[in-house]
C-alpha cells in the first residue's frame, strides 16, 4: 500500500516536472538578463541570487533593480513589492480550492513556488491538482530562475566596462516590453499607467515625496481611482473599463 502511494507521488512528481519545464525555458531569458542588470546595478553575485532565492518575483526584482539605482529606502522596496504582489492572496486563495487536501506545511512550501506562468498551468489541469504535481511544476520553474540569475550574473560580470555600463538602459526597455502586451489587451491598463505616470512625476517634480514613496502613493492612488470609476460606471448601466 505504502509503495503504491510512493509510486503515484513519484509519477505525479515527474508528471510536474514536465509541465513546467516550458516555465524554466521561458524564464532562461528573463533571468538572465535580471543577473546581467543585477551587476550593473551593484549587486553582489550573493545578493542577486539571494533575492531571486527568497522573493522569487520576476517584475518585483526588476523594480527593486530601479529603485536600488535610484537610491530608495528598503521599507518602500519591500511595500512596492509587496503592492505589485499582492494578486498572489489571489491566485492561492484560488489554487487551493483546486488541490487536493493534505497538511498545510506542504501547501506552505509548493504555495511559495506560485507565480503567474505556474498558477496558470496548474489551473488548466482537469480535476484535483495533487501536491506531487504542483511540488514538480514550482520546483523546475524555481531552480530556472535562482540558477540562471545567477548565470546571468556572472556572464554581466566578464562583460567590457563599457557594455556593463550601458545595460542600465535594458532595465526600462524591459518595463516597456512588460507593460506594452499588457496595454493592447486592455484600456484599463492604459489609463492606470498613464495615470500613475502623472501622479509620479508631479510628486517627484515637485519634490512631494521622495522617489520610492512616490511611486508607491502614486500606484496606490491610481488604482482606487480607476477601481471606483469602473464601479460608477457599472453601477450607472454602462460597460465598464476593459
Amino acid at each position: 500500500m505504502v509503495e503504491m502511494v510512493l509510486n503515484k507521488q513519484s509519477s505525479e512528481f515527474k508528471k510536474g516536472l514536465q509541465s513546467g519545464l516550458s516555465i524554466a525555458i521561458g524564464y532562461f531569458p528573463i533571468a538572465l538578463t535580471f543577473g546581467l542588470l543585477s551587476k550593473t546595478t551593484g549587486l553582489t553575485l550573493i545578493e542577486t541570487v539571494l533575492m531571486s532565492v527568497i522573493v522569487y518575483a520576476g517584475a518585483s526584482q526588476y523594480i527593486a533593480l530601479s529603485l536600488i539605482t535610484l537610491g530608495t529606502g528598503v521599507f518602500e522596496i519591500i511595500l512596492t513589492t509587496f503592492i505589485v504582489n499582492i494578486r498572489h492572496f489571489l491566485m492561492s486563495a484560488s489554487l487551493n480550492e483546486m488541490c487536493e487536501d493534505d497538511r498545510t506545511s506542504k501547501k506552505m512550501v509548493y504555495s511559495f513556488g506560485i507565480t503567474d506562468e505556474t498558477f496558470s498551468v496548474a489551473a488548466t489541469n482537469k480535476g484535483t491538482v495533487t501536491t506531487g504535481y504542483l511540488f514538480g511544476l514550482t520546483l523546475i520553474a524555481y531552480l530556472s530562475w535562482v540558477i540562471n540569475s545567477g548565470v546571468g550574473y556572472v556572464i554581466g560580470a566578464n562583460l567590457p566596462q563599457t557594455l556593463q555600463d550601458s545595460m542600465s538602459v535594458a532595465l526600462y526597455a524591459m518595463f516597456i516590453g512588460l507593460l506594452v502586451p499588457s496595454l493592447k489587451k486592455s484600456v484599463k491598463v492604459v489609463l492606470l499607467a498613464a495615470l500613475a505616470a502623472c501622479f509620479n512625476t508631479i510628486f517627484t517634480v515637485g519634490e512631494w515625496l521622495s522617489t520610492g514613496w512616490a511611486i508607491v502613493v502614486s500606484t496606490l492612488l491610481s488604482a482606487f481611482i480607476i477601481e471606483l470609476v469602473n464601479s460608477l460606471k457599472l453601477r450607472q448601466g454602462g460597460r465598464g473599463l476593459e
